[in-house]
Parts: C-alpha cells; structure tokens; sequence
C-alpha cells in the first residue's frame, strides 16, 4: 500500500529540540517538570539556527522544532521569541518546518501559521480519557485536541501520537484512529513506551516491541495515503528495517553530529558515531529498496495534501 501511493520514496525529518525545560507533569516523561535528573537547557537562536542549516545541507525535507511546555513562554504567555525564532529558521532554511510547542494558545498559533510553518504536531498519546488523565495529570484533554482542529482551520498539517505499551486496549486503538479520521491528520506517530528514570512508571515493563509495528501496518492500511514516521527515538537505526517494512515512510529525528537529542527517550542512541544522519540513514534504506525522496517530491506532497484537506472542509461545510 506504502509503494502504491508512494513508490519507493521516504522522507527525512531534521529534528532540532529547542528546550527541555517542561511546566507539565506527565507521568511517562523523563523531563516531566518535577524530574531533577535531566539535563535542563534552552538553545540560543543562533544555535538553532546554524544547526538548522547543516541539517538542510544534509539534505532533509522538513525541520522539526520541538520544546516542552517551557514556562518561560507559558507563565507570561510571552511566544514571542519563539515566534522569532520560528521567522528565522523559515528565512534561513527554506525548507517546511513542523513546529511541536505544547497546547499553545489559539492567538499563538495563529501568529504560527503566518510565519509560514507547515505543521503542528501535538500528541494526545491516547484518545481514552481516563488514560490520559493518568498519562498527563493536570492537563486539559479537549485543550489539545482542539488545538489540532484549530491549527487545520489556520491551514496547518496536524501530526498525532500514540504511546505503545501504556494500558491502551485495540478498542483505545480503533478509537483513536477514528479520532485521527476525524481531525482529518495527515501525519500519524505510533511510539513505544520507554520507562524512564524518576518519573511514576519507571519500573514498568517495556511493552512488547511488536504492538508499535502492528499499529503502524494497521495506520498505513486506514491511511494509505498519509505519513507514517519510523522513529528512531526507541531502538535507533537497529529498529528501522522493522519500521518501514511495516509501512512507515519518514524518517524522524535526524540530527547533525554535534548537536545532541536530549529531550527525546533514548537521547543517546546513535548519536555519538553520526548514524543519526542523512548519510547514516541512506545505506539502511537502499538495503530495503528504498531511496530518499526529492525536496520537489515532497513539496509536492504537502501541496496537494493541503488541497486535498480544503477541499474535504469545504464539502463538509456545504453537507
């Protein structure tokens, strides 16, 4: 199905993470903000910015800029140095940008779609409420989600998350893909629960890798069409083969040597040895027949998804 829409093409995410700093107190999260073993830190705009450009001589097709819900934006409800930021990797990169900020406010978000960012991802890992009342204690379940729905009205691709392994049952899954169907998201995450140190569920048990590859085969069958990532954020490039071969088609977190991937679960995997890389990852997807896919491949992708979710909105407002 995967080759049907998409040939044997991938797409290559460039992954920046602007802060780890976090006012929320999920219970799965290793920089949950009561956690005091993390490394805690805000990159600067030049930082950011330089290492935004090598990832675009790298040859990805999408910066992804990711921070937690850092109180020095949300206690003041002051975005405006994100907002900046946001101008000047869009002015110096050329390339879409995804933009992972938390459940921002709406006025925030608007302010996002006129800088020219093309995606907004923000992840309920489960659409079952009393599960993600657990997951996100304190948290407002309607916030996020119509967040999403918001972001599509302003004209931005919404990318959704599911957490694998986590008490979700198929009846929590089939319920979220109906969820998914619905937002009408156009890029769907399944990730495996990795315990993490200091937080409420480090002592459960790593969930049986195979659930993330089922809901992966099972999105890519529902959403033929749609990007699915193989995330290298649990198993690094040793989990990749699996992952695309069970329909995904981006691949996420790609980061330049030096730059580092604290904030994600397994900061560490691949890093060090520069496989986290374009040219780290190309070998891998010519062993499976696959090849990365043109800036103008992609590009032309977005486009027509665009089109495609105007024109559904619109029908639907005539209906």
């Amino acid at each position: 199905m995967r080759t049907r829409y998409f040939g044997n093409r991938v797409f290559l995410y460039g992954f920046l993470y602007i802060s780890t700093f976090c006012r929320n107190q999920c219970s799965f999260c290793y920089y949950r903000g009561s956690n005091e073993l993390p490394e805690r830190y805000r990159r600067d705009a030049t930082e950011i910015i330089g290492a935004a450009q090598s990832l675009v001589e790298s040859g990805v097709h999408l910066i992804d800029l990711t921070l937690g819900e850092d109180p020095l934006y949300y206690a003041n409800q002051d975005f405006e140095p994100l907002i900046q930021l946001v101008k000047a990797v869009r002015q110096v990169t050329d390339l879409p940008v995804m933009i992972s900020p938390g459940a921002v406010p709406a006025d925030v978000l608007s302010k996002l779609a006129r800088c020219g960012v093309s995606w907004y991802a923000c992840y309920q890992e489960t659409h079952n409420r009393r599960l993600f009342k657990r997951l996100r204690p304190g948290q407002n379940y309607e916030v996020r989600l119509q967040n999403k729905a918001l972001a599509a009205e302003l004209g931005l691709l919404t990318e959704e998350g599911l957490l694998c392994g986590i008490g979700e049952t198929a009846q929590d899954i089939a319920e979220s893909i109906e969820a998914m169907r619905s937002l009408q998201v156009s890029q769907m995450r399944a990730m495996t629960f990795v315990p993490q140190a200091g937080t409420p569920m480090a002592a459960r048990e790593k969930p049986d890798p195979l659930r993330e590859l089922l809901i992966i085969a099972v999105l890519r069958l529902i959403f033929p069409d749609c990007l699915i990532p193989a995330t290298l954020d649990v198993d690094g490039l040793a989990g990749l083969h699996s992952r695309l071969a069970a329909g995904a088609n981006v691949v996420t977190s790609l980061v330049p040597p030096d730059f580092g991937l604290a904030g994600v679960a397994q900061k560490s995997l691949d890093i060090a040895d520069s496989r986290r890389t374009t040219a780290g990852i190309l070998p891998e997807l010519e062993k499976l027949g696959l090849r990365a896919a043109s800036t103008e491949d992609y590009l032309s992708w977005l486009e027509a998804r665009r089109r495609y979710i105007k024109e559904a909105r619109n029908h639907k407002t005539r209906i």
